[in-house]
């Protein structure tokens, strides 16, 4: 027994030592986290209207808010550098990263009273466009999730820097999963009996989970907390390196503000319509865009600290390419399926027909930049390890004015409904990403362009070759040989369809001489390592021994 104790301890915390099998695991397990996040969607408009999943959606606004300035800004980025840098000097560690830990979370603490006490003002200001009753439960709910969500989730992140600083990625990965999972089995249970409380009560159950389920980071860092606030000169350093980030994120959110602000400006519904769809976009995005981002930052940040330069520039070429390998091919697929995808994860007895069209044309907008959107987060990663949090900061600043101008012209002049919202989206990220790799370019003395463009080219070439023929295949499927009325049917069409895709598309990378194809065997055998492992930890199980 105590040896199989052992094999799973060393399953569970092993050290990652490769970009590819952190994203792995990142990857994986964001997609078991999106698919139960969409599994809850597809739950929530079983129970409620897109009207009222509005009011539950924009509960989330200022919250979300404060998460992303503390979590991207701070954590995910700032602090795992820092955590690396000081994990060299075992004597002052504990006491620097606690001193960090710890003045995060008293100024958490003070900004979440705060906004307590400031959300009947707030309220009306980004919800323009809801009645008095609604106003009222948004600002009931809002205060919930401030305090009964918001501490679990940023202790829970400190976490899950602290494990990914380690190269440890499975605990953290598995969190989010966790936390679905628990809103999940609340809505099912108390939604006819508490209405639109039960879900804000399992996201509160949900985030105590995500931060509980993590607290065995400890021993695989093998940190020793303080409740100290000392260390000040390293403190107020980490906050001056972190305070462009929390610019950006900050820029970010005020862009995602004025966009949600319009959204319920536009009749009943749009809200939902607008989150739905973007939340649908970010499936792609974040298992394999957010996942190659948080899986490179440790490995960028040691090769920089190291003096690998030309690994660098080399890793950047790769990495750009391998996650356009993924997401060119997603995001054609997104649009081609656009329709039977959102009823898949969201058509529920109280998401209608025109629910669903609205929100299918929102998505097809929302994909078009889901390439440069997904290496828009690799890319902020490669400044962030050189500690540069200042040109992305530009970037984002500048990019908001032309994001907040296109939508406000998109909507109130033009009269354009939500879907104008997300096209605004893809067009300002697009340029975001392609400014940013301009300016990476520059700052490293160059890396091999042409390399990147020639590849990107290829892949887009056969992408578009394989989208032609798939749309043809489902045409014929739909309606013709399967009744898409029925929702097994609708699943089986984009089985099909999206066997189909892959088969074609990989035969088309082998014929054009794509090598990024071969990063699918890499994931192969790395697959197969780690059910090797699964397996030499449950042996001694099968025969008996100790």
């Amino acid at each position: 027994m105590n040896k199989l104790l052992s094999r799973t301890k060393g399953f569970i915390f092993k050290q990652q030592t490769s970009i590819l099998s952190s994203t792995m695991i990142l990857a994986g397990m964001m997609l078991l986290s999106r698919i139960a996040g969409f599994l809850r969607y597809r739950i929530l408009g079983g129970y409620f209207s897109p009207e009222e999943l509005d009011i539950f959606y924009a509960a989330f606004r200022i919250p979300d808010l404060v998460f992303e300035i503390l979590i991207n800004g701070a954590l995910s980025t700032t602090f795992i550098p820092f955590f690396i840098e000081y994990q060299k000097r075992k004597g002052e560690q504990s006491g620097i990263i606690s001193s960090i830990i710890n003045t995060v979370s008293i100024l958490l603490m003070a900004f979440i009273v705060i906004l307590v006490f400031l959300m009947p003002l707030l309220i009306p200001l980004i919800a323009p466009g809801f009645d008095k009753s609604q106003v009222q439960q948004l600002i009931v709910y809002s205060r919930i999730l401030l305090l009964g969500q918001l501490p679990f989730l940023v202790l829970g992140n400190f976490l899950t820097a602290i494990s990914q600083a380690k190269k440890s990625f499975l605990i953290p990965a598995l969190a989010p999963i966790l936390y679905n999972i628990a809103i999940i089995v609340c809505i099912t249970l108390f939604s006819e009996t508490l209405n639109l409380l039960a879900p804000i009560l399992g996201v509160v159950a949900g985030a105590f989970v995500f931060f509980a389920i993590q607290l065995p980071v400890f021993y695989i860092a093998e940190f020793n907390y303080k409740p100290v606030l000392k260390h000040f000169k390293e403190s107020m350093r980490f906050f001056r390196t972190a305070a462009p980030r929390i610019l950006t994120i900050i820029v970010a959110q005020i862009d995602a503000t004025v966009d949600l602000t319009l959204a319920t400006l536009l009749g009943p519904g749009s809200y939902t319509v607008f989150y739905l769809a973007q939340r649908l976009q970010l499936l792609p995005v974040s298992v394999v865009g957010m996942a190659f981002g948080q899986a490179s930052l440790p490995y960028l940040s040691d090769m920089y600290q190291e003096k690998k330069y030309r690994e660098f520039k080399d890793i950047i070429v790769t990495s750009i390419l391998n996650i356009f390998y993924f997401t060119i091919p997603a995001a054609a697929f997104l649009i081609i399926t656009r329709t039977p995808m959102v009823r898949l994860f969201f058509g529920a007895d109280k998401f209608d027909w025109n629910a669903t069209v609205l929100t299918a044309v929102t998505l097809s907008y929302f994909a078009i930049s889901l390439p440069l959107h997904a290496i828009y987060y690799f890319l902020t990663r490669c400044f962030y390890s050189i500690f540069d949090t200042k040109t992305p900061f530009y970037v984002s600043a500048v990019s908001i004015i032309f994001s907040a101008t296109l939508s406000i012209l998109f909507t109130l002049v033009f009269k354009l409904p939500v879907w104008s919202l997300a096209l605004s989206f893809s067009i300002t990220m697009s340029l975001r990403s392609l400014v940013l790799i301009l300016l990476l370019y520059r700052k490293l003395g160059g890396f091999n362009i042409l390399a990147l463009t020639k590849s990107a080219t290829k892949i887009s070439i056969a992408v578009f070759n394989t989208t032609i023929l798939t749309y043809f295949l489902m045409r014929l499927l739909d309606g013709l040989i399967l009744d898409t009325t029925r929702t097994l049917n609708v699943f089986m069409l984009l089985t099909i369809g999206f066997t189909f895709y892959s088969v074609i598309f990989l035969f088309l990378s082998w014929l054009f001489g794509i090598k990024e194809m071969y990063i699918l065997s890499k994931m192969f055998f790395k697959v197969r390592d780690y059910q090797k492992k699964i397996v030499e930890v449950y042996k001694g199980v099968e025969y008996g021994s100790e």
